[in-house]
């Protein structure tokens, strides 16, 4: 196990988290899309490692997930759910995303025309997905 730190765009915002067995995974709802105005990509950390210092905002998105954002500059910080209060940072707040791989992609149906990722990894449907992490009596709000 190994800690890893990052930070937004403007540093105000830093954030450490332990990690054992990096992996990025990366999210195409349209929530995710509009937060990021991409895919959304998360680094895998061990749970409950995540410290966050600094001007750090949270929306809650749905009711069952939040995104974090820093007050100043605006950038993406954590895509969290709210029923057990995990929080999934941006891969892009740490150097070279960790050294992580990418491992799986959620909503993969829902990726726009105009990119594919490539490679050897899973790839979850919508309806995967929320069987996987939504509430029965949510749909597919994310």
């Amino acid at each position: 196990m190994r800690d890893v730190k990052g930070q937004c765009l403007c540093g105000a915002v830093t954030l450490t988290a332990s990690v054992d067995n990096p992996i990025l995974r990366a999210c195409h709802c349209d929530m995710c899309r509009r937060h990021t105005s991409s895919m959304f990509l998360s680094l895998a950390i061990t749970e409950g490692s995540l410290t966050v210092d600094g001007p750090a905002k949270s929306y809650r998105s749905s009711d069952w997930a939040e995104r974090g954002f820093c007050e100043i500059c605006g950038s993406t910080l954590w895509y969290g759910t709210v029923h057990d209060g995990a929080r999934h940072p941006a891969a892009g707040l740490f150097e070279n995303a960790a050294g992580a791989p990418l491992k799986l992609e959620f909503f993969e149906d829902m990726t726009p025309d105009g990119y594919d990722l490539s490679g050897n990894h899973r790839k979850m449907t919508t309806e995967e997905t929320i069987a996987m992490f939504a509430p029965s009596e949510e749909g597919n709000s994310q």
